[in-house]
């Protein structure tokens, strides 16, 4: 079985040993992050999920075990090895209690140091090919992450695209901003396509630099490069007769995009360092978060490639443009987290993630609600379990590429908000509804057509 390039995050106060333990590691061809602190740590976890993390238990803005245990329940299946002050052994042992993999005391030794990556990343191959095994035994049991919940019109016109989608094997190319799930939109078409018991294979175009990217998409021969010490299979080749998506297209250099185009062309390609020509069937699927057209008129993005990609499109919509799917995701996230209790949210707390903007969209409001169940004294979500979005400016207007504020869209957005609400609190009862706005049921109306609000 062909195992896919790790992703190593370090979070360590000092720089000088995240600098030692990135020039350790380098030759071994991981993709290597590093974090200063463990509020970006904690971060980088949620947006990236790093297979392997390098955590310092003494770090000065979050206690290490805390964050550990924080990590441990965002991303349950992370390797994680612990860095410990000479002497704090108690602390070591708590780690390991905490669901740490290993911990090693500064000052370490190098050849422990190694030993230790090793075993931990052959641990979590191990583990995946587990969970792998059992998802294969087990195909009704559905993981919970492939859900897409929605009530809005905009989304219920992509999940009628997903249908129709179902019986062509055309490339696919989806839109939409960080965090509106993408990749969920893109898990529905392959498992409503004919290729649905075929290879499903994924990789992150921004996670790598561009000569790891080429060996990680076409696959290299033994010796092609240094540390290159056995032929290793590419994602094409992994995905051959199935489906291969490609997040972050927008950043594919200029030199593999040309390769990337000719497989799409042709279906043909080779290993890098490779004479030989391979053929593969594979459907492709793209996701970007840029408008690809603003690439090609950079000359960042080539124009053939997109057309090539941009057979059907499909732009999800950022969650401030959907409203209607805040309230039902919410219960979705609770049932997620706390599936054994009963948890209820107040409409004031409702009203008030409503508000808000969302500039990480669905993946910030799933990360409030876990944080919320987490801080919570009790079986209620209430505006104190969501202080952090309380306190942002729920308003914020759209800005333009010289900084303006977009006006006319942040009227439309409050008004959308507001007729939502009436409509909400009315029982959808639109003549009760004009009546608490003030406003003719007429107006109401327009105001209804114009917003394409529905139940």
């Amino acid at each position: 079985m062909v195992k896919p390039i790790k992703q190593f995050v370090i979070i360590d106060d000092e720089a000088s040993m995240r600098k030692n333990i990135l020039d350790i590691l380098k030759p071994y061809h991981f993709v290597l992050h590093e974090a200063c602190n463990g509020k970006s740590g904690l971060n980088f976890v949620i947006s990236r999920e790093p297979e392997i993390i390098l955590l310092d238990i003494n770090l000065p803005d979050i206690d290490g075990l805390s964050l550990l245990r924080e990590i441990k329940k965002i991303h349950p299946s992370s390797t994680v090895i612990v860095f410990t002050a000479y002497g704090t052994s108690e602390r070591a042992i708590s780690a390991m209690k905490e669901g740490a993999f290993d911990y090693l005391e500064k000052p370490f030794d190098l050849e422990e140091f190694l030993l230790v990556i090793k075993r931990a990343v052959e641990y979590h191959d191990l583990v995946s090919e587990v969970v792998e095994l059992k998802r294969i035994k087990n195909p009704e049991s559905p993981k919970i992450s492939s859900q897409i919940v929605s009530h809005s019109p905009q989304m219920q016109e992509i999940f009628k695209t997903i249908g129709k989608l179902a019986n062509n094997d055309v490339p696919v190319l989806i839109y939409g901003e960080s965090g509106t799930g993408k990749e969920l939109i893109a898990n529905a078409i392959q498992e409503h396509s004919a290729r649905s018991g075929k290879p499903y294979i994924k990789l992150n175009c921004s996670s790598l630099s561009e000569n790891l990217l080429e060996s990680e998409i076409f696959g290299h021969e033994k010796g092609a490069f240094t540390g290159a010490l056995t032929q290793r299979a590419g994602r094409f080749e992994l995905a051959d007769g199935g489906t291969l998506l490609l997040d972050e297209i927008n950043s594919m250099p200029l030199s593999l995009q040309v390769k990337l185009l000719r497989v799409l062309q042709h279906g043909e390609f080779e290993r890098v360092g490779g004479e030989k020509t391979l053929k593969v069937n594979v459907r492709v699927i793209s996701a970007t978060n840029q408008d690809l057209q603003e690439s090609i008129d950079k000359e960042l993005f080539r124009k053939d490639l997109y057309y090539r990609l941009n057979v059907v499109r499909i732009n999800v919509p950022p969650l401030r443009e959907r409203i209607e799917d805040i309230e039902p995701l919410v219960q979705y996230f609770i049932k997620k987290y706390s599936p054994e209790s009963e948890i209820v949210i107040t409409d004031k707390s409702l009203n008030v993630l409503r508000s808000y903007d969302w500039p990480g969209n669905v993946r910030e409001l799933e990360n409030v609600i876990h944080r919320a169940l987490i801080v919570s004294q009790s079986n209620v979500i209430d505006i104190n379990s969501i202080s952090e979005i309380k306190n942002k400016n729920y308003f914020s207007a759209d800005k333009n590429d010289d900084g303006a504020m977009d006006f006319k869209s942040m009227v439309a957005r409050y008004e959308k908000k507001l007729i939502y609400e009436a409509l909400c609190a009315e029982g959808w009862n639109k003549s009760r509804a004009a009546q608490r706005l003030k406003i003719q049921r007429r107006l109401l109306y327009a105001k209804i057509a114009e917003y394409n609000i529905h139940h």
